[in-house]
């Protein structure tokens, strides 16, 4: 039976916050939002164990306890200058533990508002697919394209598009293949990268609760999110 592993690549500078500190370690309630991330991660059951791919020269990481995750969680320190290129680097720095057809569940490290439910939905709705999904939403809000002057130059049709969020499952084997063939770090997700394989991942339907920490702005809505969470489970 295959296994589930996680994968959180937290090697980015998180430029459009604006702050010194890189954005997975800026902090909510004492911890940083890669904490939070990781947490859901590490105490979900079916998940095995949980990888967190780090810049070579993090100096952030050691500032805080991870001992509650126990060998939960492995840390690598191999990261890239994409996205791309350091859940390549996770995926092979995890192979001799990981079997070609397990699932392995890729997380944004500022996305510290992921709940069992989502995760749960996820792992039900993918099941045996062939290919695996992502947690997304459908778009709501009207689209606008701009022009060079940053004025509108036409309104884009919201029909059959989603936004997509994290985990993104897929099977150890073909995420690998997939990851193998991008060049220059040319994609924004791990689905694009198997969609250029020819392959169609299922949409599984999130909400707006598991939001990725982007701008400033965005660290006070996961706080009143986590917040929320707190507050319903004591």
């Amino acid at each position: 039976m295959a296994k589930y592993y996680g994968l959180v690549p937290a090697a980015g500078t998180g430029a459009r916050m604006g702050s010194h500190v890189p954005k997975q370690y800026l902090q909510i309630f004492n911890k940083p939002l890669l904490y939070h991330s990781l947490s859901v991660l590490c105490d979900y059951g079916p998940i095995e164990r949980t990888y967190v791919v780090l810049a070579e020269d993090d100096r952030y990481w050691e500032h805080f306890d991870y001992q509650y995750f126990s060998s939960r969680l492995v840390p690598f320190f191999c990261g890239g200058p994409s996205r791309a290129e350091s859940v390549l680097n996770g995926l092979k720095a995890m192979r001799d533990e990981v079997a070609d057809d397990d699932w392995v569940m890729v997380h944004d490290a500022a996305r510290p508002c992921l709940s069992r439910q989502h995760l749960d939905r996820l792992v039900a709705e993918i099941g045996d697919d062939p290919v695996g999904g992502l947690l997304a939403v459908p778009v709501a809000d009207t689209l606008k394209r701009a022009d060079a002057a940053g004025r509108v130059a036409s309104t884009e049709s919201r029909e059959g598009l989603w936004q997509a969020q994290t985990p993104q499952m897929f099977r150890y084997a073909l995420l690998l293949e997939a990851l193998g063939q991008v060049t220059n770090g040319t994609i924004t997700d791990e689905s694009q990268a198997v969609e250029r394989l020819g392959y169609s991942p299922k949409l599984v339907l999130s909400d707006n609760r598991n939001i990725k920490v982007t701008y400033p702005q965005d660290l006070m809505v996961a706080k009143m999110v986590l917040t929320t969470e707190l507050e319903m489970d004591s």
